[in-house]
């Protein structure tokens, strides 16, 4: 069983599925417009480059596109590990 983590937590490269998104402690739109995005529930992420300094922003490759999310974004996204086949 995979244990779910936030995707700005998540290691670099490692083959991800998002399993839900959260709202933000303030609170606004940002789950809406994550999902419009492509972060729905089963899609497959990936990690693709941390900004220097501090790893922000993240680049987030899902389904055939790349995006530049700020961490505090991509804390609001849950995955999990996607299993290798043995």
């Amino acid at each position: 069983m995979s244990v779910s983590l936030r995707l700005d937590e998540a290691p670099h490269q490692a083959d991800l599925r998002v399993t839900h998104v959260t709202e933000p402690p303030a609170g606004h739109d940002l789950p809406q417009r994550l999902e419009e995005l492509g972060f729905l529930p089963g899609e497959r992420v990936m990690v693709m480059a941390r900004g220097v300094p501090g790893s922000d922003p993240l680049a987030i490759r899902v389904g055939h596109s790349t995006f530049a999310l700020r961490r505090s974004e991509a804390a609001c996204v849950q995955v999990i590990r996607v299993e290798a086949a043995p």
